[in-house]
C-alpha cells in the first residue's frame, strides 16, 4: 500500500467512468481519499467504482451532465450532506466536440462544446466553492495543450476556445480564492489513450479548410507515443496533495513536449 497521501480527504471527479478521470480517481483512492465519481454515464462510473472497491478504497457514484447546472448543484449537495466535507475537486469531465470550418460550424454546435467544457467547469468550481471555504483545498481544471500551445488542429475552434478560457478562468479563479486557501491549477495534457474521440464529431467540409502540418519524424519527442492516462493521474496526484501546497494559478503540460514540436 502506497504512502497515504490525501488520507482522510473527500475528492470529487468529474468524467470519473473512463480516461482521466478513471486513473486520476483511483490515484486518489490509492492514498486514502474517498472519491465522487460525478458522470453522466454511470454505468462506467460504476466500474471505476468497483476498482477502487476491490483496492480496499471507497467510492460513490452521481449521475451528472456538466452541461447541467443543478444536477452539478444537487451533486456537491450530496457530498456534503453524506461526508461533511470537500477537499479535492477535478474538473476534468469534457468533450471534443464537432470539428468543423469556422464558416460552416453550426452555433449550436459551438454551444455545445462551450457549455459542457467552459461552463461545465465553471459550474463545477462555482457550486463547490462554498463547501471547499471550510477547510480550502484543490480544485484542478482539465484544459488541453490546444488552444494553449497548439493552434494547429484545423475545425477545433471552439474546443481550443474552451481550452484557452479555461486557463485564463483557472488564473482568475486561483487569485480571488486564494484568501480561503483555495488552490486552483491545470492540467494541459497532449495526445493521451483514451476514449475522448467517441465525443469528436468531424464534419465532411473539413477536408476544404485543412492545412497540412507536417512534423519531424516521430510526432512525440519524449516517449514516441502518446501518453497514458495514469501518467497524468500522477500529475494531477501531486496538485491534490499538500506536496503541492505553494502551487495555485498555473496551467502545467503533460505532452512529453508534443506542443513544443506542434506549436
Amino acid at each position: 500500500m502506497p504512502e497515504q497521501r490525501l488520507k482522510g480527504k473527500i475528492a470529487v471527479v468529474t468524467g470519473g467512468g473512463s480516461g482521466i478521470g478513471e486513473a486520476a480517481a483511483i490515484r486518489f483512492a490509492e492514498h486514502g481519499a474517498e472519491v465522487y465519481l460525478f458522470d453522466r454515464t454511470p454505468e462506467n462510473a460504476a466500474k471505476t467504482k468497483a476498482k477502487i472497491e476491490q483496492s480496499g478504497g471507497r467510492a460513490y457514484v452521481v449521475e451528472c451532465d456538466i452541461s447541467k447546472p443543478g444536477m452539478i448543484e444537487e451533486g456537491f449537495k450530496r457530498v456534503s450532506e453524506q461526508s461533511g466535507r470537500l477537499d479535492i475537486v477535478f474538473a476534468n469531465a469534457g468533450i471534443n466536440g464537432v470539428m468543423a470550418p469556422i464558416e460552416t460550424m453550426g452555433i449550436e454546435d459551438w454551444d455545445q462544446t462551450m457549455n459542457i467544457n467552459l461552463r461545465g467547469t465553471f459550474a463545477t468550481v462555482k457550486y463547490s466553492v462554498p463547501y471547499l471555504k471550510d477547510h480550502g483545498g484543490s480544485v484542478i481544471i482539465t484544459s488541453s495543450i490546444n488552444g494553449n500551445r497548439v493552434f494547429s488542429g484545423i475545425g477545433f475552434s471552439a474546443y481550443a476556445s474552451t481550452k484557452a478560457a479555461q486557463v485564463a478562468f483557472m488564473k482568475m479563479a486561483a487569485l480571488e480564492l486564494a484568501r480561503y486557501k483555495i488552490r486552483v491549477n491545470a492540467i494541459c495534457p497532449g495526445a493521451i489513450d483514451t476514449n475522448i474521440n467517441e465525443n469528436t464529431y468531424p464534419k465532411d467540409d473539413l477536408e476544404k479548410v485543412k492545412i497540412p502540418v507536417e512534423f519531424p519524424e516521430g510526432s512525440h519527442p519524449l516517449e514516441d507515443q502518446p501518453g497514458s492516462p495514469a501518467q497524468v493521474a500522477n500529475l494531477v496526484l501531486f496538485l491534490a496533495s499538500d506536496e503541492s501546497s505553494h502551487v495555485t494559478g498555473t496551467e502545467i503540460y503533460v505532452d512529453g513536449a508534443e506542443s513544443l514540436l506542434r506549436g
